[in-house]
Parts: C-alpha cells; sequence; structure tokens
C-alpha cells in the first residue's frame, strides 16, 4: 500500500478511536480558570445588557452562550440583561443585528438560543426566526448584482458571508452551520448538502476540481473562493497575503496558496456537522492536516492573528470528533484537552480576562477573546 495513504488512514483511526477526555485535575483547573473569566466578564456588562456591542449583539450572544453553557441560570440578572439587549437587534426577517454582518450576528444569537429552554414559545418562535434568516442569507439559487445565478457551478454556492465583500467564506460558513446544528437542525438538511460543495471549493484536495490547483495540496483550507463580489472565483487566502493582489490583477498565484489552522478546523467541524463518512476522501484529508500541523503556539500558517479564535475553533471541532487524544506523524500522542487548559490557563491574566497583543480581528478586545477562551476550555473539559 501507498505510504501516504497508509499514514492517512492510521490518522483517520486514531482520531475516531474514543480516548480518555480531561482528565479530574485539568477539569478542576479549567472550571476555575472558567469562574474568574466569568467574574471578569461580569464587571464589563454595560447597563445596558451588551458587551462591546459595536459589531452587534454577536460578543453579548457569545458571552451569554459561555454562561448558559457554564449552567448559570437564565434568570440570573446579567443574562436577563443580555437578553432583553439582544431581543432589541431582533428583526424582521428573523435575524438579530443592527445595520450589517447579519449572517456572523444572527448566527451567534442562534447559539445561545439553542442553549435556552426550547419549550418556551418565544424562545422557539425567536429560533425558528434565525434558522430562517440564515437559510435565506446562504448563497443558492440567488441572483446577484451582475445577474449571474449561484448555480452549484458557481464559487459561491452553498457559503455564507459577512455581506458586506459581497462574496461567502469559510468563518461565516462555519458559524452558520454550527449554529444551526446547535439550534438542531439534522445533517441532511439542504443547508448542511449546500455547504459542503462551498466548503470543499476551500480545501486542498483532488476532489475540489474548481480550486484545488491554486491551493496547497495537504487537505487543509483557505478562506474563500472569491475577493469580493468584483473578483468572483479568485481564491484568496489569510496565510497568503502576497497573492492577493496577482489575484486582484487576474494573474495565477505564484505558489499555491498556503492553508491555515482556523479555516482548517472550521472545516473539519463543518464537515462532522454535516455528517460526512470517516472514509471520504475530504475528511481523512482534514484529519491529517490536524495531525501533521498539531500546536497550540500559534495559529499555523498565520501565527498569533485570530489566536484565540483558532483555539476556540480548535476545541469545538475535535470536541465534536469525540476523543481527546492526537498522535501526530512522529508517533507522539498528544491529550488536546488537557493541553489546552494548561495553555489557556497560563495565559489568564490576574483580573481573569485573556487578550491577544496582535489585535486582528477584534481579538485586543478583552470581552470577545475571554468569551473564546471560556468557551474552549468548557469544549475541552466536557
Amino acid at each position: 500500500m501507498n505510504r501516504s495513504i497508509t499514514y492517512a488512514l492510521l490518522v483517520v483511526t486514531v482520531l475516531c478511536v474514543s480516548a480518555q477526555a480531561a482528565d479530574e485535575a485539568h477539569q478542576r483547573k479549567a472550571q476555575e480558570a472558567i469562574e474568574k473569566g466569568i467574574a471578569f466578564l461580569r464587571s464589563t456588562q454595560a447597563e445596558d445588557g451588551s458587551w462591546t456591542p459595536q459589531p452587534g449583539p454577536a460578543i453579548t450572544a457569545l458571552i451569554g452562550t459561555a454562561m448558559l453553557r457554564q449552567d448559570i441560570a437564565p434568570d440570573d440578572p446579567a443574562l436577563v440583561k443580555a437578553m432583553a439587549f439582544i431581543k432589541t437587534k431582533q428583526k424582521d426577517d428573523g435575524g438579530f443585528y443592527d445595520r450589517f454582518l447579519i449572517n456572523y450576528n444572527t448566527s451567534i444569537v442562534l447559539m445561545m438560543l439553542s442553549e435556552l429552554d426550547r419549550t418556551d414559545p418565544e424562545v422557539e418562535q425567536m429560533i425558528a426566526g434565525a434558522q430562517r434568516c440564515l437559510r435565506g442569507l446562504q448563497y443558492a439559487g440567488q441572483t446577484l448584482e451582475d445577474g449571474e445565478t449561484v448555480t452549484e457551478s458557481h464559487p459561491h454556492f452553498g457559503g455564507a458571508g459577512y455581506g458586506r465583500h459581497g462574496r461567502p467564506d469559510m468563518s461565516n460558513t462555519a458559524m452558520m452551520l454550527a449554529a444551526l446544528h446547535d439550534s438542531g437542525l439534522e445533517p441532511n438538511d439542504p443547508a448542511f448538502v449546500n455547504a459542503m460543495v462551498f466548503i470543499t471549493q476551500c480545501q486542498g484536495v483532488e476532489q475540489n476540481k474548481k480550486f484545488g490547483k491554486f491551493i496547497e495540496p495537504d487537505g487543509g483550507f483557505i478562506y474563500a473562493t472569491s475577493i469580493d463580489r468584483n473578483h468572483v472565483g479568485r481564491p484568496q487566502s489569510m496565510a497568503s497575503p502576497d497573492e492577493k493582489q496577482r489575484a486582484i490583477d487576474g494573474l495565477p498565484p505564484k505558489s499555491r496558496l498556503r492553508t491555515y489552522g482556523s479555516m482548517t478546523y472550521a472545516g473539519f467541524m463543518s464537515y462532522l456537522y454535516g455528517a460526512m463518512d470517516t472514509d471520504d476522501p475530504r475528511m481523512i484529508a482534514a484529519r491529517t492536516w490536524i495531525a501533521n500541523n498539531y500546536t497550540l503556539e500559534e495559529n499555523p500558517g498565520v501565527g498569533m492573528q485570530g489566536y484565540y479564535y483558532y483555539l476556540h475553533i480548535f476545541a469545538r471541532a475535535l470536541a465534536a470528533n469525540g476523543e481527546a487524544e492526537i498522535e501526530t506523524r512522529d508517533g507522539t500522542k498528544r491529550n488536546w484537552s488537557n493541553e489546552l487548559i494548561d495553555k489557556l490557563c497560563a495565559l489568564q491574566a490576574e483580573d481573569g480576562s485573556w487578550t491577544n497583543d496582535t489585535d486582528r480581528w477584534m481579538e485586543g478586545d478583552p470581552n470577545l477573546v475571554t468569551a473564546y477562551a471560556i468557551l474552549a476550555l468548557q469544549y475541552a473539559s466536557e
């Protein structure tokens, strides 16, 4: 058997076999850090119930999700105020947002709503509305500004985006799927089925017939299949910023676009939520990338940019996979749960917060980053 195929199958076996979760000492350590983090967030909540409201209700909802997952009761004063603020952002289309970032805000609010009592008619109504909004935002069948219809052959098909760029991306698509998954949507729903088309087009695999030739064939993922509405079909990776201008100019990349950590875990998580077969070549390739690039020191491919988002999606994806041990290429077995808990606890500030000195994608905001860290610890200690 081909050596690379043998290794890929070994990776699948290792990642699929149930392993021990974080040990009791690490679970206690995680809980102490989480409680400190929540105490910090209680101290930074605004009078109107929000946290960092500039992008909309998303960060408030992310923190609300972390609190609810920590078994803090919905009638806790902080959650009551947060929910009151979030309700002011509900729109007629079922979404929760101000004027922009509709998918981003609505997806995270839906995650929070999914932690509430579904027997409450108001909660169920809000969930149904948010689901409806997200389905309507997904690129599938619409006619774009240039008059082109988004059929399955279109680079946008199946994806979701921020809106302002006029194109979908891996981060928003994975966020949408995570929210729909949390709210109970089945993986055979068209939203998941269609999303698998877009996600595959962002992966460096042979099965990616449209863009695979532009992407490093290592099983990882890039950011998007288009730079913006004016440059459709010119793929973009945040790990290859030097190639963006060449793509804008209509030139092929000098070298294949590099894949990177946060988007690869986002793709892997999305495949899991879409119930992709474990022996699908795309799944095998994603698992192989994870084994080859395991690290908690950076967001591999982009350094410290988006580091805490990476740790959050890393934890959520591996928790969804159902095991806590990864065998890397050199044969080392890594208990990601214990290691992630140790890493995050070492990075926590005295006041209970976390923040990233590399302030890109809002990671200089301790409210956002502390929410990411708490959620990562929760997934690691489940």
